[in-house]
């Protein structure tokens, strides 16, 4: 069963909010220049207008202030506003600027007639006739300033949403680091009383009890292992030579023992196919990881026999370590979403495990953590720079 977290299913980040927030800005800059512009236009043709009727009016020629009139009636046609006349009976005397030739008569032309008296009311001149008006161009200029200034909103309101999920995310970042380094601290007094245990155990004299106490020995080295674990979550990781080779044999010998060997075995190998497998990390938090990957090929495993390997190679600039078994494989429908936080193919399973190696091997490590192609099963591989390489 697949359990999937709540929300947008979109990786959340402060570049998001900020990608957001320049779009916003753009958009806005945009649409302001534009109204700008178009009020400085709307400001010259408004003053050339003006000065053309007083010109027209003081000029003493016969005839100036009519050739005023009809130059304005040019500039007014001009502005591309459909314009229709017609007479007292309703027959057509004038057009100006349609959208297609048509007749005087025609039908087409009357029921253009009607839809501009529904945008505009008619304007009635006894000298003229009645002035039917349209909607100037400038409307299709408008709709787009009202889509722009939308946009603007949206990314406002999704900065927002964003900003206020990150910060829930941060609030409860800092609540699970709390609550794992307090977690660290209670397991710090059974530990020690595990260990005086453990030495009273290895000074008696009886066989079997000293064998006992290499087992429990075992078990409080893990439980230390994972307290230190624990301590470190929430804070940077360290930077140290670590030898992916040897971590990879830890981890399968420590897994070695606790697979099944019965009904439905399961071995783990590793093999070590890299010249200097040295990379520079925090050894604690890449065990952690690599075991998550190696727990999870154990659960896809469970119930049938099989093999897990973990392999150390070369490549160019990287070591690479792959986790590789012969399982079911990862469905399809989950390998888009498997590294994220609540992804799980298991009945009652977290989907912690691989977002917690992601993050590891990525944020802590300037690694990749990728699920590659294969033939059957499932193949992780952890690719990170070599100990030195930028």
């Amino acid at each position: 069963m697949i359990r999937e977290p709540r929300g947008w299913g979109v990786r959340l980040t402060p570049r998001a909010v900020w990608v957001l927030v320049a779009l916003t800005a753009a958009l806005t800059l945009v649409s302001s220049v534009l109204v700008a512009r178009h009020l400085a236009s709307d400001a010259r043709h408004a003053s050339t207008l003006y000065a053309r009727v007083f010109a027209g009016l003081a000029d003493p020629r016969e005839g100036g202030a009519t050739e005023a009139l009809l130059a304005l009636a040019r500039e007014i046609r001009a502005r591309g506003i459909p314009l229709v006349v017609t007479d007292a009976r309703g027959v057509v005397t004038d057009t100006a600027n349609l959208p297609r030739s048509m007749p005087y008569d025609s039908p087409q032309l009357r029921a253009f007639v009607v839809g501009l008296d529904r945008v505009n009311p008619p304007v009635a001149e006894p000298s003229v006739g009645t002035i039917h008006i349209g909607v100037p161009p400038m409307r299709s200029y408008f709709r787009l300033l009202v889509a722009l200034e939308l946009l603007a909103l949206a990314g406002v309101v999704g900065a927002g949403y964003i900003a206020y999920r990150l910060g829930l995310r941060a609030d409860r970042a800092r609540v699970f680091a709390a609550m794992a380094r307090e977690s660290a601290h209670q397991l710090g007094t059974p530990l020690s009383s595990l260990a005086g245990w453990i030495e009273q155990l290895r000074e008696m004299d009886d066989a079997p009890g000293r064998r006992v106490a290499e087992h429990l020995a075992d078990d409080y080295a893990r439980l230390e292992r994972v307290a230190r674990r624990f301590e470190r979550i929430g804070q940077p990781a360290r930077s140290e030579p670590v030898d992916l080779a040897d971590l990879a044999e830890g981890v399968a010998a420590y897994f070695r023992p606790r697979l099944p060997t019965l009904a439905n075995r399961v071995t783990i190998d590793a093999a070590n196919h890299s010249g200097n497998s040295a990379v520079s990390g925090d050894a604690l938090l890449l065990e952690w990881a690599l075991e998550a990957l190696v727990k999870n090929s154990v659960d896809a495993l469970k119930g049938r026999s099989g093999r897990i390997a973990l392999t150390v190679s070369d490549e160019p600039d990287e070591i690479v370590l792959r986790v590789a078994d012969d399982g079911p494989g990862v469905p399809r429908e989950l390998r888009r979403r498997l590294f994220e936080p609540g992804i799980s193919s298991k009945v009652g399973g977290w989907g912690l495990g691989l977002a917690l190696a992601r993050r590891i091997v990525e944020e802590a490590h300037g690694g990749r953590l990728t699920l590659e192609r294969a033939d059957g099963g499932a193949t992780f591989a952890v690719r990170l720079p070599r100990e030195g390489a930028a």
